[in-house]
């Protein structure tokens, strides 16, 4: 469903985002809707007349990769500075808004990338409450050189940038050639909040809330007295689509997990406990263990491995589906990133659907009706929506875990010993950072079974037995990562216990790669 169909835009405030393929350009949406307003992320081209309809407060041109003179650099509907309605443009959306209003962009004589010192000269409504001068994150090599246009004004500017912040009033427009969504511009969520409130006049209705229950009433009346199946993995995004299908239409939805027998200690019981006890949710588990094991004896090729898992899952959840008697409709838990990635925003291109699973992509030719409730939704967001439907904690802030589960933590062989060595050292891993209270100061934390032994010495007698990597990153998106920096008495306690409780390990060392050039996974 896109935010036309949910009512999100007719029912709430909008501020519409032009994305001109910054990469932070999801964080812009993400910092409008901390401060209480929806956001949605539009193709740069979309006509005016399109952007009219959605009725928008405000809207945003972000910044981008390109050079306003660079051939086939993305441009927008020059109207869309006509239609009443307040702009503001983000670095390289400020250069071309600025354009369109006729103010001259030219090369800067040094790119500025970092931070820099702006000194505000005009703090009636952009930079109102923010100090006269504050630091802010500057990312470009084009700036404007010349204002060229009686009602454009510079609101503020840097050593090296004369014009970093501009504005028309008479024609509803700022641009800032900063970037105030990032964490290192100190005030820029002051300036955002600035232009929603006081500048766009929004009053800041959005609530996770409310966002609940609109979602509901959707799935309601789309699905009218049809069923769903949902596809539970244990992760938190197809666990929230549960819940939120549940609290729509009760006992019409039908859950399917499949146990692969590569999950993580106790992951079955608490899928069972979560959706069959605590939701009374109508759960099919399959055990299909005995042949994900038999496809992968003897595989060692990572991609191997994750297509054997992937066809098999296929077989297992297209039978358990057709079990379910009058399904209609198959609900997923794609997120907003997802959808902008495949090109489904608001506007975006047509495109096949992109099917996401724990596991593996599930086939197209599933004779279903998609549902995908949580496809506005970040992942911080889709926390906060598990809270309010009252998703219990252990499963709301669960670390990722990766499709093919613990087979792609073994390096090599996929045998029930390794599985069982790995799976009681992850235990240990995460207990032992639970206890730290890093658990939410991680983004995820894992062990991994390397295809190596080593010598060691225990009591009085020589072992030659396996070694374990234990693996800790911390990331806001997980297309880049860094290694935690896990204090050394938290990992002397893993190694501890490890080598004393793991029948079969004697070493335990600790993986301070980043992302990149490593991967999260080592498979």
């Amino acid at each position: 469903m896109g935010a036309h169909e949910t009512g999100l835009v007719d029912g709430h405030e909008v501020v519409a985002i032009l994305d001109f393929g910054s990469q932070t350009a999801q964080l812009i949406a993400r910092r409008i809707r901390d401060a209480g307003v929806y956001a949605v992320l539009v193709r740069p081209d979309i006509p005016a007349d399109e952007l009219r309809g959605m009725n928008p407060k405000g809207i945003v041109l972000s910044g981008g990769p390109a050079s306003v003179f660079a051939e086939g650099a993305p441009a927008c509907d020059p109207a869309i500075l006509e239609l009443g309605v307040p702009v503001l443009g983000i670095c390289y959306g400020m250069q071309l808004a600025c354009r369109i209003l006729g103010a001259h962009v030219e090369p800067g004589e040094h790119r500025e990338f970092g931070r820099a010192s702006l000194d505000i000269c005009d703090t009636s409504d952009l930079f109102a409450s923010v100090p006269d001068r504050t630091t802010v994150w500057m990312s470009h090599g084009d700036q404007i050189s010349e204002l060229r246009s009686a009602g454009m004004v510079t609101i503020a500017r840097t050593g090296s940038c004369p014009h970093a912040a501009v504005r028309d009033r008479d024609r509803g427009f700022w641009g800032v050639q900063f970037h105030p969504e990032v964490t290192h511009t100190p005030h820029g969520a002051d300036v955002l909040r600035n232009f929603l409130y006081d500048i766009c006049g929004c009053a800041g209705t959005w609530r996770m809330s409310s966002y609940a229950e609109e979602q509901a009433e959707a799935i309601r009346e789309r699905v009218g007295d049809g069923r769903v199946i949902c596809g539970l993995s244990g992760g938190v995004d197809s666990a929230v689509t549960a819940a939120l299908l549940h609290r729509a239409i009760g006992d019409q939805l039908s859950c399917v997990f499949v146990d692969t027998g590569l999950l993580r200690q106790n992951e079955r019981e608490l899928v069972e406990r979560t959706f069959r006890d605590h939701f009374a949710i109508d759960l099919r588990v399959v055990d299909a263990s005995e042949a994900f094991l038999a496809d992968l004896a003897g595989v060692v090729d990572p991609q191997e491995k994750r297509r054997r898992i992937g066809h098999r899952f296929i077989e297992v959840f297209r039978e358990a589906a057709e079990s379910v008697k009058g399904a209609e409709f198959l609900a997923q838990g794609t997120l907003y990133p997802d959808v902008i990635e495949s090109g489904h925003g608001y506007a975006g291109k047509s495109a096949g659907i992109k099917l996401h699973h724990n596991v593996g992509g599930l086939p197209e030719d599933l004779p279903f009706e998609l549902i995908e409730p949580l496809r506005e939704l970040f992942k911080d967001e889709v926390r906060r929506l598990g809270e309010v439907l009252g998703v219990p904690e252990a499963m709301v802030w669960r670390h990722p875990f990766p499709g093919p589960g613990l087979a792609v933590r073994i390096l090599g062989d996929v045998t029930p010993e390794r599985l069982r060595i790995v799976r009681e050292c992850d235990e240990i891993v995460l207990e032992e950072i639970v206890a730290g209270e890093l658990y939410r100061k991680t983004s995820q934390v894992f062990a991994v079974l390397l295809p190596i032994q080593s010598v060691g010495v225990m009591g009085d007698g020589r072992t030659y037995e396996h070694a374990v990597a234990v693996r800790a990153v911390e990331t806001q998106d997980f297309m880049s990562a860094d290694w935690a920096r896990i204090p050394y008495e938290v990992l002397g306690r893993i190694s501890t216990r490890i080598i004393n409780e793991v029948r079969g390990v004697n070493r335990v060392v600790y993986d301070i790669s980043s992302k990149p050039p490593a991967t999260i996974e080592w498979e």
